[in-house]
C-alpha cells in the first residue's frame, strides 16, 4: 500500500516538477557519459602513445568524476529540499488523518528511491544513445579515429548507480530529518510561508559595497597580475568572489527600488511596482545561493574555454593535434565545465520554482482584483528573467578576468582561434540558460495561474 502510494505520488510529481526530473536525468547522463567515454575511447584504434597518454591521465579524470558527483550531490539535495517544501501540506494531511511519522518517512524514502531509479534509467539510456556524440568528443580531443557506434559500459553504469545511491541516501536522510523536525501546523503552512533568511548580513549597504569592492579587487587583481598566486590560492579566492558577489546582489536588490521610485510614471505602469518588491525580497533572500550559481557558471565557462583551447586550438593546418599531452586537460575541461553549467542552470530554475510556491497567494490576490492574465504572465517572465540574467551577466564579468589568465596560458602554448572559442562557449551557455528559462517560466506560470483557470 505504501509503495503504491509512493509510486502514484512520483507519477504526479513527474508532471508537476519536470525541471527536477530533468536535472536528475541530466546528472545521470553526464556522470555515466563522463566515465563511459573513456571505455569508448579505449575501444577505438589508438596508437601506443595515445593509450599511454590516456592511461597517465586516467587518475585525473577519475578524480574529476568524483568532483562532478559532489556537485550533483549539492544539486540533488537542494532539489529534494524544494520538493519536500512544496509537498509539505500533503504530508501534513497524512498526519492529520492519523498516519505515523515513521510511515510518512517511509513514503518519502520510497518516493525518492522510485524517482532515483527512474531518473537513473532515463539518464543512463540517454548516455548510451548519446555515446557516439560523447565518444566523438573524446576521440577528437585525443586525436583518435572515430566510429559512430552505440556503446554500453557496465563499469560506468555501476559507478553512476553507486553515485546516485550515495547522493539520494544523503538527500533522503536530510528530508526525513526535516520532516520529523516540523509539527503538523508548520507543515500545513510551509508551502505558503516564505523562507526567512538565515544569518542575514548586519552590515550597512555602504559597508557591504566597499567590502565587496575590496574582495573583488584582490581576486581580479591576483588573476591579472599574480596568476601563479591566484592558482595556488584558488579555493580561498573562489570563496572571496562568492562572498563579494552575494553582497553585490543584496545591495542591488536594496538599491534598485530606490532608483525606480525616481520615475513614478514608469513605476506605476503595469505590475512594475509589484515586480520590484518581489525581486527585492527574492534576491535578498537568495543572494548567497545566486552567488554560488554565478561562480559555477563562471568556472564552467573558463573550464570549457580552456578545454577547447587545448584541443581545438592546438590543431595544425591538417587538423591534427600538435601536443597530445594537453589532451587530458581538454577532455576534463569540456566535461567538467558542462557539469558545472547544468548544475548552475538547474539550481537557478529550482530557486524560481521555490519562489513561485511562495508567491501563489500574491498572484491569487492579483487575480481576485481583476488583474489580466497576460499581465501576470509578463510579470512572471520579468521576474524569472531577471533572476536568470543577473548571475549570467556577473559570471561573464568574472570571466573577463578568468579568461585573461586562460588566454595567456593558451598563447604561451600556441593555441589558436581563442576569440572564436570564447564566443562559441558563451553562446552555448546563453542557449542552455535560455532553455532552462523557458521551462521555468512555463512551470511557474502553470503553478501560479492554474488556480485561476488562466
Amino acid at each position: 500500500m505504501i509503495l503504491k502510494l509512493a509510486m502514484r505520488n512520483v507519477l504526479r510529481s513527474a508532471h508537476d516538477y519536470s525541471v527536477y526530473f530533468a536535472t536528475l536525468a541530466f546528472a545521470a547522463c553526464l556522470l555515466y557519459s563522463f566515465t563511459a567515454s573513456g571505455d569508448y575511447l579505449l575501444s577505438l584504434d589508438l596508437t601506443a602513445d595515445q593509450r599511454d597518454i590516456y592511461g597517465s591521465a586516467s587518475m585525473v579524470t577519475q578524480a574529476f568524476s568524483v568532483f562532478s558527483a559532489l556537485v550533483f550531490a549539492f544539486l540533488v539535495t537542494y532539489a529534494n529540499r524544494f520538493i519536500l517544501r512544496r509537498r509539505s501540506r500533503e504530508f501534513a494531511t497524512y498526519g492529520i488523518m492519523g498516519m505515523e511519522p515513521a510511515t510518512m518517512a517511509r513514503i518519502l524514502v520510497y518516493e525518492g528511491c522510485v524517482a532515483a531509479v527512474v531518473a537513473l534509467g532515463v539518464g543512463v539510456l540517454a548516455g548510451v544513445l548519446a555515446s557516439p556524440l560523447f565518444g566523438a568528443i573524446a576521440a577528437f580531443v585525443f586525436d583518435a579515429p572515430w566510429q559512430p557506434l552505440l556503446v554500453f559500459s557496465a563499469d560506468a553504469a555501476l559507478w553512476t548507480a553507486a553515485c546516485f545511491a550515495g547522493i539520494m541516501a544523503l538527500a533522503l536522510a536530510l528530508e526525513v530529518r526535516s520532516l520529523r523536525k516540523h509539527s503538523l501546523v508548520e507543515l500545513l503552512d510551509a508551502d505558503g510561508a516564505p523562507e526567512q533568511p538565515k544569518g542575514a548580513a548586519r552590515l550597512s549597504v555602504g559597508l557591504q559595497t566597499s567590502l565587496a569592492a575590496v574582495l573583488l579587487a584582490v581576486v581580479w587583481g591576483s588573476c591579472l597580475f599574480q596568476p601563479t598566486q591566484f592558482i595556488v590560492w584558488i579555493l580561498p579566492m573562489g570563496v572571496a568572489a562568492v562572498l563579494a558577489t552575494g553582497m553585490l546582489f543584496r545591495v542591488w536588490a536594496i538599491r534598485r527600488p530606490a532608483r525606480a521610485y525616481r520615475r513614478p510614471e514608469r513605476l506605476l505602469a503595469g505590475l512594475r511596482l509589484f515586480d520590484l518588491r518581489q525581486l527585492q525580497a527574492r534576491m535578498s533572500l537568495n543572494a548567497n545561493a545566486m552567488a554560488c550559481t554565478c561562480a559555477l557558471m563562471a568556472v564552467a565557462v573558463c573550464m570549457m574555454v580552456a578545454g577547447l583551447a587545448f584541443s581545438v586550438g592546438m590543431r595544425d593546418g591538417s587538423g591534427r593535434l600538435s601536443d597530445l599531452t594537453l589532451a587530458p586537460i581538454g577532455y576534463v575541461g569540456i566535461f567538467y565545465g558542462i557539469t558545472f553549467l547544468i548544475a548552475a542552470a538547474a539550481v537557478l530554475a529550482l530557486q524560481q520554482l521555490a519562489g513561485a510556491a511562495d508567491d501563489r497567494k500574491a498572484y491569487r490576490l492579483l487575480g481576485n482584483l481583476g488583474c489580466d492574465a497576460s499581465m501576470m504572465r509578463k510579470s512572471i517572465r520579468s521576474q524569472v528573467g531577471t533572476c536568470f540574467a543577473a548571475p549570467l551577466v556577473f559570471a561573464l564579468v568574472h570571466d573577463v578576468f578568468g579568461l585573461a589568465l586562460v588566454a595567456f596560458v593558451a598563447s604561451v602554448l600556441g593555441s589558436a582561434q581563442f576569440p572564436l572559442i570564447v564566443a562559441g562557449v558563451v553562446g552555448v551557455t546563453a542557449a542552455l540558460l535560455g532553455a532552462y528559462y523557458l521551462i521555468t517560466c512555463r512551470e511557474c506560470g502553470r503553478m501560479l495561474l492554474r488556480e485561476e483557470g488562466r
